[in-house]
């Protein structure tokens, strides 16, 4: 997520809480028309639920023939006489009538949804950091699975309630770790079931601030260490601080601000995908960064194992760098572009090529596939600054560096997202046609298109809420989203939040009181909104919602700020909208509203084109792209010195191990009978992983743009190209 955006990119579609969830408040009236009676559904459920339906090619024999008996039970003749309800054998035999449906109910769903695929999922055990156990460990009844209204027990023997009014069911079973029968809702396909974009939906929610801590995320952790801007500087105070644990207090944080309650509450309110950034230090740092190395990734398999049991499919994005990819706080430090941008440029580069290359390798062996379908591979890198040129030739490297460990078509590796670089989707028509799966991500945001937003969101209720917000929505964002998923290809919002205007504590960054002070003091504190207000919000969250189709709200959760013990950001938390009332409780509702408002768009069909989904065609990139963008490293870059000669340019070099990441850890007695991986897919790629040259001296990589080039060759081979001015950009609005 941006914490600013520049003045150049006005156009708003270019720049784009800890209280358990009560029953009462996810379980919120729908829109009128799911409340309509149909032929289907007035009165009675689908008849397809009362009764066993032999039809299925994945229902045991021995299912069938309980079937076949159940159906031969007696059943109570039809009542003619009123007077019968005064009966008490008629109360006994409506009981007994009762318990049959419900098992015929139950039974089904385990017979036929859960047992046909165990055979195919491995066995196993925990997922915690730890090696403890994990699941319903503790369950009475040595329970497996569950829905609506069963009882969760955690790891560390706490209990919730899942709460999930959708016809999802989790699955975690003790002996078999990888097990993908889970369901989240019963609009989105099992994890054992294929995902068909341009027909399933993605209504998605970023867990933000948790492995990349941003300030107004978790803004208690910066209030502590004042003078603290970016995780650089965070870590770099915290770790001074040993009196109080030093840098091992970012554990503690791992641990606790997403827990397994959060991702069940984020499958029981509709939603069916998770955006999980994480940063390149969960595979390493080098000497010369201040970030905690590697503690992360237990935390991040948890995370992962969690989506897994509650059937919630998961968009990994490495949202840092190094060198930082945009200047912005979130990309691990606040400053100046040292990715494919300046003397440090391709270094820089180089290193982040082979962390997504590490972890295209570990989300690609087969215990991972179903939990993780898109990898985003870089977030928002800044294309104004960087080269669209520049960054083009650097995602075909990065695409066919990832095919060649996956191979090639559906069914071969992650999905690549990219993201649009601030440039607008239409920017992007016609990239790499022939490329493998590929799918453009873009964050429309109004809170950075640098007006005053001050129009008023509390104007009255059901169409009349949400004053211009609703249809502003609808027009900047719905027809541009219809036109790329043709021009382009599968095309999603990876991030948009209801932050219409710029009010949030930190929300632009530490010290710039702009975004928290009097003028936004009413956004800091969602107590004092009315129905008004909330209504304001629900109606902008559900015309944003339609516009972008598939989508990841930012974010999830807000932590509570240390001065208010509040959540002073509150238009960005999903969970708190959930919990105070202004964000819809079923996604679906979103459907329509655009309409609603008077704003139509030409409709995207749903068909893409076959190579883009990994079709016919797939990876067979048209000629002209490859001799436009097939030559990396980019044989210019900006940020250098004018007159600089590319061969001077630094670079590494490969033959460093290669720093894998590990599988989760599991009982003994489970490890004896599953596979769970080594974090390595293609045995064929033995490369080693990019270090400094030994002699050779570079320039701080992290703040390298116009610094003096090196006077020789270290090492020697590099490309030889004059910068004479940056890349000329041709912005489309």
């Amino acid at each position: 997520m941006s914490s600013t955006r520049p003045d150049s990119f006005a156009d708003p579609f270019v720049t784009a809480p800890n209280t358990p969830l009560h029953q009462d408040q996810v379980l919120g009236p729908p829109r009128a028309s799911y409340l309509s009676p149909t032929p289907e559904t007035a009165d009675t459920p689908r008849g397809s639920y009362l009764s066993p339906d032999n039809s299925s090619p994945l229902l045991p024999e021995e299912q069938k023939r309980e079937n076949d008996a159940y159906a031969e039970i007696p059943q109570a003749s039809p009542l003619k006489k009123r007077s019968i309800f005064g009966r008490p054998l008629f109360w006994l035999i409506a009981l007994i009538v009762l318990a049959i449906v419900v098992l015929a109910v139950v039974l089904p769903v385990y017979f036929v949804v859960i047992k046909p695929h165990q055979n195919n999922a491995s066995g196993g055990g925990s997922n915690s950091p730890t090696g403890s156990g994990t699941g319903n460990p503790g369950s009475p009844t040595g329970a497996t699975t569950g829905g609506n209204g069963s009882v969760i027990v955690t790891s560390d023997g706490t209990t919730f309630t899942y709460i999930n009014p959708f016809g999802g069911f989790w699955v975690s079973d003790p002996n078999e770790p990888f097990n993908n029968n889970a369901q989240v809702n019963s609009w989105t396909p099992p994890l054992n079931t294929s995902w068909t974009w341009g027909k399933d939906k993605v209504n998605g929610v970023n867990l933000g601030g948790l492995f990349v801590l941003e300030p107004f995320i978790s803004p208690a952790l910066y209030q502590k260490y004042p003078g603290a801007v970016d995780e650089w500087t965070l870590s770099t105070l915290m770790a001074a601080d040993t009196a109080n644990g030093g840098l091992d207090q970012l554990e503690e944080h791992y641990k606790t601000f997403i827990t397994e309650q959060d991702i069940a509450e984020i499958a029981g309110a509709g939603l069916n995908w998770i955006r999980l950034p994480i940063p390149f230090w969960a595979i390493e740092k080098w000497d010369f960064e201040p970030f905690l190395e590697k503690v992360c990734w237990p935390y991040i398999l948890r995370v992962l194992q969690w989506a897994r049991k509650y059937g919630l499919r998961v968009n990994l994005d490495l949202h840092t760098i190094p060198g930082s990819q945009n200047g912005y706080n979130h990309s691990g430090k606040l400053g100046s572009v040292n990715f494919l941008n300046g003397v440090m440029g391709i270094a820089n580069a180089e290193r982040a090529l082979n962390y997504i290359r590490i972890i295209t390798e570990f989300i690609s062996e087969p215990e991972w596939t179903a939990v993780v379908p898109v990898f985003s591979i870089v977030n928002e890198a800044l294309v104004s600054t960087i080269g669209k040129d520049q960054i083009t030739t650097f995602y075909l490297q990065a695409h066919d560096m990832i095919r060649n460990i996956t191979g090639y078509g559906e069914g071969h590796g992650p999905y690549i997202a990219i993201h649009d670089g601030f440039l607008g989707v239409s920017n992007w028509a016609g990239f790499l046609q022939g490329s493998d799966r590929i799918i453009l991500d873009t964050h429309p945001y109004f809170a950075f298109d640098g007006q005053p937003n001050d129009s008023p969101i509390a104007t009255g209720s059901g169409i009349n809420a949400g004053g211009i917000w609703p249809a502003q929505a609808c027009n900047a964002w719905g027809p541009g989203i219809n036109t790329s998923q043709t021009a382009f290809g599968i095309t999603f919002a990876g991030e948009f939040s209801n932050g219409y205007n710029q009010c949030g504590l930190y929300l632009t960054g530490v010290g710039n009181e702009a975004s928290y002070g009097d003028s936004c003091a009413f956004f800091l504190d969602a107590s004092q909104w009315n129905t008004t207000v909330k209504a304001g919000l629900e109606e902008f969250a559900l015309a944003s919602m339609d516009a972008l189709q598939n989508y990841f709200f930012w974010t999830w959760k807000i932590g509570n700020s240390s001065t208010t013990n509040t959540v002073q950001s509150p238009l960005w938390s999903y969970q708190l909208g959930l919990q105070l009332g202004w964000m819809p409780t079923d996604p679906r509702n979103a459907v329509g509203t655009c309409d609603s408002l008077g704003v139509s768009a030409n409709a995207f069909d749903g068909t893409y084109q076959g190579y883009q989904t990994g079709g016919p065609g797939a990876g067979t990139i048209v000629a002209a792209s490859i001799s436009s963008y097939g030559q990396y490293p980019p044989s210019t870059l900006s940020g250098l010195p004018e007159g600089a000669v590319m061969s001077l340019v630094p670079t590494y070099t490969s033959t460093s191990a290669i720093p894998t990441l590990p599988p989760p850890t599991f009982s003994a007695s489970t490890t004896h009978s599953i596979s769970v991986g080594d974090g390595w897919f293609d045995l064929a790629d033995t490369g080693l992983a990019p270090t400094e040259v030994q002699g050779c001296t570079y320039p701080n990589a992290w703040s390298a743009v116009g610094v003096a080039m090196p006077t020789a060759p270290c090492p020697a081979g590099a490309i030889a190209a004059v910068i004479t001015s940056p890349p000329t950009l041709s912005i489309v609005r």
